[in-house]
């Protein structure tokens, strides 16, 4: 398999300049394409800026949207090099629901979409106020030879996610980012606790799922709120093979070997060993248990109540 380069595109999108940050991505395109890049990464929600608020309906693109279209056909050419480009916008659905959504464009067309997933209303977050969440999660097959998992920034705080892309055949998981930078102290590893918890998290989940993990978080500020950048590729051993500066925008190249995937799988065959069949039937019951529709079958005559037989 021959290397794959990747560009990662450290921007920092204007708020609500759906125009401007189009012209800003077809520009990029053409630069990673220049660069012999075979995919290029843009943050979440990189065409119209995170803190949207009311603005949301304004910037929202159908599908079907001749901006996107175009962006779309930017990937396409006519001979081998062709290139893939991942983005983020702000999806409308037929019946009118707002998504932060993420696209994989390739061969001039809009392969895949998938919606992001949990929307935090913790903290400073407030997402759950003016977006619907999305309910499918897939991953897709691409013209990279390899399978891909679209996540969207919370989306990576929910452990099963990562595990079931991989489980549903990625190999390369594509984690697009708004992150604020919080926490700021010495202590940390470097200098910033947000930074440092998402690259734990990475590691974690490229050692585990043994994929390559690719993570493109923005800069800049939106009204008052600060994006620290720091966007890496994690290879499946769970080792970095780049990081990007924080809070610097630029256009960054790395260049990876997707046969990494294949031997790091054969000699840690994680996913191979998974009890599926084990962890629906645990799931199915503790969301029995949840809704108070607990089966007692699982009891023995004269147990106490509340202790099931593995308990005993």
């Amino acid at each position: 398999m021959q290397p794959l380069r990747i560009a990662l595109a450290q921007t920092a999108p204007r708020l609500g300049l759906l125009d401007e940050n189009l012209a800003s991505h077809h520009a990029l395109i053409g630069q990673a394409r220049a660069g012999g890049a075979g995919l290029v990464v843009f943050p979440e929600l990189g065409l119209t800026g995170y803190l949207l608020q009311d603005l949301a309906a304004e910037v929202a693109m159908r599908l079907d949207d001749p901006r996107l279209l175009e962006l779309a056909a930017a990937t396409a050419s006519d001979g081998p090099a062709g290139l893939s480009a991942i983005v983020s916008f702000v999806e409308e659905s037929a019946d009118h629901r707002l998504f932060i959504a993420v696209a994989l464009l390739e061969d001039g067309r809009v392969r895949h979409v998938q919606r992001k997933l949990f929307l935090p209303t913790y903290g400073l977050f407030d997402e759950r106020r003016f977006f619907a969440a999305g309910d499918l999660l897939r991953a897709t097959p691409s013209r990279l030879g390899v399978g891909v998992g679209l996540t969207v920034c919370e989306d990576f705080w929910h452990l099963g996610v990562p595990q079931l892309l991989a489980l549903d055949g990625a190999q390369l998981l594509v984690n697009v980012s708004s992150s604020p930078g919080r926490d700021l102290a010495a202590l940390n590893e470097i200098g910033l606790g947000t930074a440092t918890s998402w690259r734990m998290l990475l590691r974690t989940y490229a050692q585990l799922t043994t994929s390559f993990v690719v993570f493109v978080n923005r800069v800049g500020v939106d009204e008052s709120i600060s994006f620290w950048g720091g966007s890496e590729v994690i290879g499946p051993n769970g080792e970095a093979v780049f990081s990007a500066p924080l809070y610097d925008e630029g256009l960054y190249f790395v260049d990876v070997d997707l046969g990494d995937v294949r031997r790091e799988r054969i000699a840690l065959p994680l996913l191979r060993d998974e009890r599926l069949e084990l962890a629906v039937r645990e799931l199915n019951r503790i969301v029995s248990e949840r809704a108070g529709q607990a089966d007692d079958s699982t009891s023995e005559p004269g147990a106490e109540p509340g202790l099931d037989v593995a308990a005993r």
